[in-house]
C-alpha cells in the first residue's frame, strides 16, 4: 500500500511538515484529527523505519478502547494490514512492519511511568493532568503528538505546551474533513442556533468555557481594606493530595481568596508551623471534620481548629452558596485558580450534566467550602465578630 492510495486531509500534512518535538492538533469535532494522527503513524512510521515502539494513550482504557484503538484496527483492516498473529489482545499490544504500538491508559501509572518510546499520541490530551502529560514527556525520545477539542477556556496545554518553542501548533474544524458525509456536516452547523457554546467549540474550533465549569472567578491584585474577614479553610492531605489553607474575606456579595498553603507531606508539626508563619493566630481554621485526630493535635498545639459544618448534600450545598457570591481570587493563589478554572459537574454517558461534581481540582475549594458553609449559612453571621 503507498501513501498516494490512502484518503487523508490537511491534518496528515500538518503532521508530514511538523519539525518540532511536539505536534498540537486543536480544533473542532470531525476535523478527522485522530484518524489522520493514525494514518500518518501507521504509513509514515511504521511502514517506513523498524523497532520502534509507538504509544497511543487516552486518560481511561475504556475510552481507549472505544475509540482510538477500534479507529487504529479499522485503519489497518481497510488497507489491508491487519494479521491476527501480529495482534497481543490481552497487552492491547499490536506488532506492525517490526514495530510494537501499544495502547495505554494513564489509570495505568505502571505503564506511564515504565518503559521508554519513541513515539507519543495522546488521544483527547485535555482530559489529562499536568502529572500525567509530564511523566509521559519524560519517557518520550522522539516525537510528540497530541489533540483535542478545546473545550476548556483555560488548561495547561495552553500555558505549557503550546508556548514551547519546540511545538508546532494546528487548528482545524470539519470544513478541513473532505470526507464528511453531508448529514453531519449539517448537524455540526445546526449548533449556530441550537448552541452558541458548542458552535465556538466544536463547530469553529475555538476555545471556550465548558457547560460543566462549575465557578466563574476573577484575579484580584489584593483584597480590599474594607473586605470583612470571614475565616480560614483548611484541608488534609498527605502522599498525594496536598494540604492546603486558605483565607476568605467578604465585601457585599463579593467574596475574596487568598491561598496560603499548597503541600504534600505535611506532618501535624508541619501544618501547626506554617500556621504560625501565616500569622493565624487565634482565627478560627474550619477543618475537614472527618479528621477528628488531627484536629485535636492541632489544638493541642495552640490552634483555634473547628470541624466544618458538614451534612445531607453539603458538598452541594456548599457549592450553591459560593455560587451565590462574586469570586474573587488573588493573582499570586496560582493553585486556587487552577482549581476553579478545573472545577468541573460530571457529565452522565450522553453528555448530559448531572449534579455531581468530579471529585479532583478541589482541595482548595473545599477548604474554601469548610471556610464559608461553616459560617455564612448561618442566619446570624454578621451579628457577632468573627473570632
Amino acid at each position: 500500500m503507498t501513501r498516494s492510495k490512502i484518503q487523508t486531509n490537511i491534518v496528515y500534512r500538518h503532521l508530514q511538515n511538523s519539525t518540532g518535538k511536539i505536534a498540537i492538533h486543536e480544533g473542532g469535532t470531525r476535523s478527522g484529527k485522530t484518524w489522520n494522527v493514525l494514518l500518518f503513524l501507521v504509513f509514515d512510521y511504521c511502514l517506513s523505519s523498524k523497532g520502534r515502539t509507538i504509544t497511543i494513550c487516552r486518560k481511561t482504557f475504556p475510552s481507549v478502547r472505544a475509540t482510538v484503538m477500534r479507529d487504529f484496527l479499522t485503519i489497518l483492516k481497510q488497507y489491508g494490514l491487519y494479521r491476527e498473529e501480529n495482534h497481543n489482545k490481552s497487552n492491547s499490544e499490536y506488532k506492525l512492519n517490526g514495530n510494537l504500538i501499544e495502547f495505554i491508559s494513564v489509570d495505568q501509572p505502571q505503564k506511564i511511568r515504565g518503559r521508554k518510546r519513541d513515539i507519543l499520541f495522546i488521544n483527547e490530551a485535555n482530559e489529562l493532568d499536568y502529572e500525567d502529560w509530564q511523566q509521559l514527556v519524560f519517557r518520550t525520545q522522539e516525537k510528540i503528538i497530541i489533540d483535542y477539542n478545546p473545550s476548556d477556556e483555560y488548561h495547561w496545554i495552553y500555558d505549557k505546551v503550546i508556548p514551547r518553542d519546540d511545538a508546532d501548533f494546528y487548528r482545524t474544524t470539519y470544513l478541513d474533513n473532505p470526507f464528511l458525509e453531508q448529514s453531519i456536516v449539517e448537524e455540526i452547523e445546526r449548533l449556530k442556533e441550537t448552541d452558541e457554546q458548542y458552535w465556538q467549540i466544536y463547530g469553529l474550533g475555538q476555545r471556550g468555557i465548558s457547560k460543566a465549569t462549575i465557578f466563574k472567578y476573577y484575579e484580584t491584585d489584593k483584597i480590599p481594606d474594607d473586605a470583612e474577614f470571614v475565616s480560614y479553610g483548611a484541608d488534609a492531605g498527605y502522599t498525594n493530595d496536598p494540604s492546603t489553607l486558605v483565607s476568605v474575606y467578604k465585601k457585599d456579595y463579593n467574596l475574596y481568596i487568598q491561598e496560603h498553603l499548597y503541600r504534600t507531606m505535611m506532618t501535624t508539626k508541619d501544618l501547626s508551623d506554617h500556621f504560625k508563619q501565616v500569622g493565624v493566630g487565634r482565627n478560627t481554621i474550619f477543618f475537614d471534620s472527618a479528621e477528628p485526630r488531627l484536629i485535636d493535635e492541632l489544638r493541642r498545639m495552640g490552634h483555634n481548629i473547628q470541624p466544618s459544618l458538614k451534612g445531607r448534600d453539603s458538598v452541594n450545598a456548599g457549592i450553591d452558596l459560593l455560587k451565590r457570591f462574586k469570586i474573587h481570587i488573588t493573582k499570586d493563589s496560582d493553585h486556587a485558580i487552577q482549581e476553579f478554572r478545573n472545577y468541573k459537574w460530571q457529565e452522565d454517558r450522553s453528555g448530559k450534566l448531572t449534579n455531581k461534581p468530579v471529585d479532583k481540582n478541589n482541595h482548595i475549594i473545599d477548604a474554601v467550602r469548610y471556610a464559608t458553609y461553616s459560617l455564612l449559612s448561618r442566619p446570624n453571621f454578621g451579628k457577632y465578630a468573627v473570632q
